[in-house]
């Protein structure tokens, strides 16, 4: 896709929030997250416009204390935006599901392409395994959006995970949320919230394969 042709997203989601606005109205939300920090803006951000369920499935995070360590972070970030809202925060009250934690369905694919550059083929297959799984509880559920906290990272293609999305919305039957929560200084937002809720920041995205290209 060239540059005219090229989607904001920011603006398309903008869009929807007006529409949801002038409605009157606070859809569910299913919201794949990757972890506590990203989520943090993105969940300030949509809490007053959805009825948010926040589901963490990252097979792909590696060591297994290092998945621990992160799902009990995002469990405690909701926990405080939801103790917010007892003290007159605007927005409504946060959920979480814990995906399966199951590694192999990262590494049957990841493995042979272990020798992929962080950013490349890997990572979008990675994308794809996170946001179906998302897309499929949606539909089981009966959600009427499905979307991903991913886009806020400077590191990752909103445009390749807003076009997984697309896709899997027209096959789950689930409405995607466009999104590039970096725009609006988002990432900078999840920065100062992370250090305001003493937020556990992990210097890699979650695979040993990102570690690995980190520490060299």
């Amino acid at each position: 896709m060239n540059n005219a042709n090229r989607v904001n997203y920011q603006k398309e989601l903008d869009k929807i929030l007006l529409r949801l606005g002038q409605a009157g109205s606070a859809p569910s939300l299913l919201l794949h997250s990757c972890c506590a920090p990203c989520s943090s803006y993105v969940l300030q951000y949509l809490r007053v416009h959805f009825h948010i369920t926040v589901f963490y499935y990252n097979p792909n995070i590696s060591p297994d204390e290092e998945y621990r360590k992160r799902v009990e972070e995002q469990k405690r970030l909701i926990a405080v935006y939801n103790e917010q809202l007892t003290h007159g925060a605007p927005g409504y009250p946060i959920d979480v599901i814990e995906g399966d934690y199951d590694t192999e369905a990262f590494y049957s694919f990841a493995r042979n392409l272990r020798e992929e550059p962080e950013g490349g083929s890997r990572c979008f297959r990675c994308y794809e395994l996170r946001l179906r799984r998302t897309a499929r509880l949606a539909q089981e559920r009966a959600f009427e959006y499905f979307a991903t906290t991913l886009t806020i990272s400077p590191l990752k293609n909103a445009e390749k995970l807003n076009e997984i999305g697309e896709v899997l919305a027209k096959e789950y039957g689930v409405l995607w949320l466009p999104s590039d929560f970096k725009k609006k200084d988002g990432y900078k937002q999840s920065i100062e919230l992370s250090k305001e809720y003493g937020l556990y920041r992990q210097n890699y995205c979650g695979c040993v394969y990102s570690r690995q290209e980190r520490e060299e």
